[in-house]
């Protein structure tokens, strides 16, 4: 059996990154215009969720998103998720409607094609610098400033295939707060089965997101990031190890 599964999971592999780079080369024009001005970004943003939805079809994932609480398209928002998969940025594009900003790692930029949006739209982070940490801080503030949401993984990285949920860091919750935004707790129940950073491994199915109910940061003072750190783990923590959902109780679904 393990004779066939090899073949198909290379196959798998490049068949992602192909659909990875077919929307890309197909919305070419359209994407340079929408990230050729800040003020633009909201169109470039439908054109990326579009991209998501391409990519997570074609490789066969049947999503399905949950939502307890609805994001106000007039807001902003902190959205955080646990982070287990490649797909989990266009599962991310496609759960959330708001248009958002992502923080990531900048080692993305490298990748073909990809890379040359991804490091003009994001905000790219060295989490080994100080300096870059400080500057992703000030980048992200003045997004806000414009009325778009920011969404971090705040696991900081991708933890060990054994580990479900690893520590969050502080900066999305700190940003929060200084914004008096609410936290938006998300998440990924399938992503690391479906199609995780192990090369040989993944396959066509589900994959489920759910919006957890907003916290909220009125009132709270930098002294309490910790605190919010914890009560946001906890939620997404509580959802991946119970892991019960079902339509009559959640009827807000796609």
């Amino acid at each position: 059996m393990s004779f066939f599964k090899y073949p198909f999971w290379l196959l798998y592999r490049v068949w992602f990154y192909i659909l990875v780079a077919i929307p890309i080369i197909v919305l070419f024009p359209l994407l340079i215009i929408s990230i050729s001005r800040e003020e633009w970004y909201r169109y470039f943003f439908k054109l990326a969720r579009i991209w998501s939805k391409f990519i997570l079809i074609g490789m066969g994932f049947g999503y399905k998103i949950i939502r307890e609480e609805t994001p106000d398209p007039d807001k902003s928002y902190m959205f955080v998720a646990n982070h287990t998969s490649m797909a989990d940025i266009m599962l991310m594009l496609v759960a959330v409607k708001n248009p958002f900003v992502f923080v990531g790692k900048q080692e993305l930029a490298k990748i073909p094609l990809f890379g040359f949006f991804y490091k003009r739209t994001c905000i790219l982070v060295d989490r080994s610098s100080p300096k870059s940490r400080q500057a992703v801080f000030l980048r992200a503030q003045r997004r806000l400033n414009q009325g778009v949401s920011i969404c971090i993984f705040p696991e900081g990285g991708v933890p060990e295939e054994h580990i479900l949920l690893d520590e969050f860091k502080d900066g999305a919750f700190r940003l929060a707060i200084n914004h008096q935004i609410p936290v938006v707790p998300i998440t990924f129940y399938d992503n690391k089965k479906r199609f995780s950073y192990t090369f040989f491994s993944g396959s066509p199915g589900r994959m489920r997101a759910k919006i957890l109910p907003f916290v909220s940061t009125i009132g709270l003072t930098s002294t309490d990031t910790k605190a919010l750190n914890a009560k946001t783990r906890t939620l997404i923590w509580d959802e991946l190890t119970t892991n019960q959902i079902t339509k009559k109780s959640y009827p807000n679904q796609e």
